[in-house]
C-alpha cells in the first residue's frame, strides 16, 4: 500500500481521490521542519503547498519517498537539486489557481488606483477625505506584465476588457495574442502600471531593483503577487518615499511572514496582504483535485511525465 503524507492542507476532494486509489492518507499540517524529518520514513508520497518547506534535509531522512506535489504554482520551498539527486519526482499544479491569482492582481491595481484600502481606514477612523482619495482610472494606461504565462495571460486578458493597452516582457514567450512583446526596460519606461508574474530564480532573484524603479515613468504603480524575491524591498522602500511610485501592492514578501519591523508598514501608500492569491475556495479545489490525480496516477504507473 502507498503511503501518502500531507502536510498542508488541500481540498477534500483530492484527499478522497487518494483513498478511493487504495493509498492510505495521512494529513499532518503541523508536520514541519524538525518534525517533519522525523516522520517522513516510509511515506511514498509528499504533498505540500508553500508553508512546507522541502529541504535537503527531509528528502535525505525520506527513505521511500518517490514523488512530491505542490499543490499550486512555485516550487522555491521545494529543494529540487536534492530531489533530482534522489530520483524524486517534483509534480505541481500550475494552471489551477491562475485565475484565482490574476483576479487578486487586478484588484490590487484597482486598489492602487483608487487608494480604496486607505479610504476604508480613513472612513473607519471616523473621517471623510473625499479630497485626499481622488483616483486615476485604468482604463486607456499601459499595463506591463512581467511574465507572461498562464497567471499573467489571464490578467491581460481582463485588463484589456477594461480597456488598458498591454506590454509584456518574457524571454521565454515568442508572440501573444493581447500583449506586445517589448524587453524588460522598455516595459518599465512606458508603463504606467507593472504586475509581476514570474518565478524567483537566481536569474529572477532583485529582478526589480533600483535601476528599475529609476527607469519607471514617475507615478507608476507595481503589484507583486508572483514572489517576494523578486522585488528588492529596500529599493522598493525608497521608492515609495520619495514619491517615484505613486503606489505598490504586493501579496508575497521577501521573509514571510513580513516582519514586523519591515519599514514597508510604515507607508500609506502601500496595500499588502498576506499571501493569499491562490486562496480562494475554486482555486484550492481546483489545486487539490488536479495534485491528488497527478500523485496517484504517477505512483500507478499511469504518468506519461
Amino acid at each position: 500500500m502507498f503511503k501518502v503524507l500531507i502536510t498542508d492542507p488541500i481540498a477534500p476532494e483530492g484527499v478522497e481521490i487518494l483513498r478511493e486509489a487504495g493509498f492510505q492518507v495521512d494529513e499532518k499540517p503541523d508536520w514541519k521542519g524538525e518534525k517533519l524529518i522525523e516522520n517522513i520514513r516510509g511515506y511514498h508520497a509528499l504533498i505540500v503547498r508553500s508553508a512546507t518547506k522541502v529541504t535537503a534535509d527531509v528528502i535525505k531522512a525520506a527513505d521511500e519517498l518517490r514523488v512530491i506535489g505542490r499543490a499550486g504554482v512555485g516550487l522555491d520551498n521545494i529543494d529540487l537539486n536534492a530531489a533530482k539527486e534522489r530520483g524524486i519526482k517534483v509534480l505541481n499544479t500550475p494552471g489551477a489557481t491562475a485565475i484565482s491569482v490574476a483576479e487578486l492582481a487586478l484588484g490590487l491595481l484597482l486598489s492602487c488606483a483608487r487608494w480604496i484600502p486607505q479610504a476604508d481606514r480613513s472612513i473607519r477612523s471616523g473621517k471623510w477625505e473625499k479630497k485626499r482619495f481622488k483616483g486615476i482610472e485604468l482604463y486607456g494606461k499601459t499595463l506591463g506584465i512581467i511574465g507572461i504565462g498562464r497567471i499573467g495571460s489571464e490578467l491581460a486578458k481582463r485588463a484589456h476588457a477594461l480597456g488598458m493597452v498591454i506590454l509584456a516582457y518574457d524571454p521565454f514567450v515568442k508572440e501573444h495574442d493581447i500583449a506586445k512583446l517589448v524587453d524588460l526596460d522598455e516595459l518599465l519606461s512606458e508603463s504606467d502600471f507593472i504586475s509581476l508574474h514570474l518565478p524567483l530564480t537566481e536569474d529572477t532573484r532583485h529582478l526589480i531593483s533600483t535601476r528599475e524603479f529609476e527607469l519607471m515613468k514617475e507615478g507608476a504603480v507595481l503589484v507583486n503577487a508572483a514572489r517576494g524575491g523578486v522585488v528588492d524591498e529596500d529599493a522598493l522602500y525608497k521608492a515609495l518615499k520619495s514619491g517615484k511610485l505613486r503606489c505598490a501592492a504586493l501579496d508575497v514578501y521577501e521573509n514571510e511572514p513580513l516582519p514586523q519591523d519591515s519599514p514597508l508598514r510604515e507607508l500609506d501608500n502601500i496595500v499588502m496582504t498576506p499571501h493569499i492569491g491562490a486562496q480562494t475556495v475554486e482555486g484550492q479545489r481546483r489545486a487539490g483535485i488536479e495534485i491528488a490525480t497527478k500523485i496517484r496516477e504517477y505512483l500507478t504507473g499511469q504518468d506519461n511525465a
